[in-house]
């Protein structure tokens, strides 16, 4: 059966007229009989009985008539269902976020892909930054935004901006007021880290194993709010991106550049290689590309 001939049969079988039917679907008389005929003989029996003054439906077309209702109706909404999808009246797309892009730089992005496309759906999953990484590899989402990962197995990684660290110190701190500050003098103090696997805690030791120094670390927390309020408390310094550095100040901390060593990473999108976006996850990525810029 096709699309064509059941809309044919139901337009005859609505109106028991040819005529009508041929009226309602813009076809010539021809055109709706020969519909008519291939889906009997696909169907293998009569679904009509006509004669110079009456149409009426066999018990088998009476059958038919109900399923081509439902079937008809089924198509029409799968049909413009898409069509909505793909002018983005609708749609869903799912993305996940380390937390220092999440809670920072990620709000202002969704903000203007709502504005463009209001009825777009977008879940965000803030996890950390190897879980992004699994998510898009198991393709639980299309998207995920993460720090550039040393393998790139299964995934493509499209570059942002590049981050670099900064120190955060309690808001009393002689340091806070410095144009900079250098490790070693950060690392004099008691230490306040993210918990492990946090890649941020990761690229930390990774760097300063590099300079024989180990952090002192004497609290640790899964949270960047908790780290910053902890900071903030006077309970000792931190070090994160450059991305969390706003937050930091919401929490009362204080950020300051960090060198000697400067650590620095470049954030970008990562989706899973070989497979295509949908339209929703194409303009979600357009709006990343343009919002998400190196931080000043």
């Amino acid at each position: 059966m096709t699309v064509k001939q059941l809309r044919a049969f139901l337009a005859v079988a609505q109106t028991l007229s040819f005529t009508q039917a041929c009226e309602r679907l813009h076809l010539s008389q021809p055109a709706l009989s020969l519909a008519i005929k291939g889906l009997e003989e696909t169907l293998g029996g009569p679904l009509l009985i006509r004669s110079t003054r009456s149409v009426r439906l066999t018990p088998e077309g009476e059958t038919l008539l109900l399923l081509a209702k439902r079937l008809l109706a089924d198509w029409d909404n799968t049909e413009e269902l898409l069509r909505q999808r793909f002018t983005l009246q609708l749609g869903r797309v799912a993305l996940a976020a380390m937390p220092s892009v999440a809670c920072n730089r990620l709000p202002s992005a969704l903000r203007r892909f709502r504005e463009r496309f209001p009825r777009v759906n977008v879940t965000v999953h803030d996890v950390i930054n190897e879980e992004v990484i699994d998510m898009v590899r198991r393709q639980q989402v299309e998207l995920g935004i993460a720090f550039e990962p040393e393998t790139r197995e299964g995934i493509d990684f499209l570059p942002l901006f590049d981050d670099t660290f900064v120190a955060v110190l309690p808001p009393d701190s002689p340091s806070a007021t410095v144009d900079s500050i250098d490790w070693k003098t950060l690392l004099a103090h008691d230490f306040i880290t993210l918990q492990r696997p946090s890649m941020v805690r990761i690229l930390l030791e990774q760097t300063l194993a590099r300079r024989h120094a180990e952090l002192p670390v004497a609290f640790e927390s899964h949270q960047l709010a908790t780290v910053g309020r902890m900071v903030a408390s006077g309970l000792g310094v931190s070090a994160v991106p450059t991305l969390c550095r706003e937050q930091m100040h919401e929490l009362g901390a204080r950020c300051v550049p960090l060198y000697e060593p400067q650590i620095c990473r470049t954030v970008g999108v990562v989706v899973s290689a070989g497979q295509e976006l949908s339209i929703a996850a194409r303009a979600l990525f357009e709006v990343l590309q343009t919002t998400l810029c190196e931080p000043s």
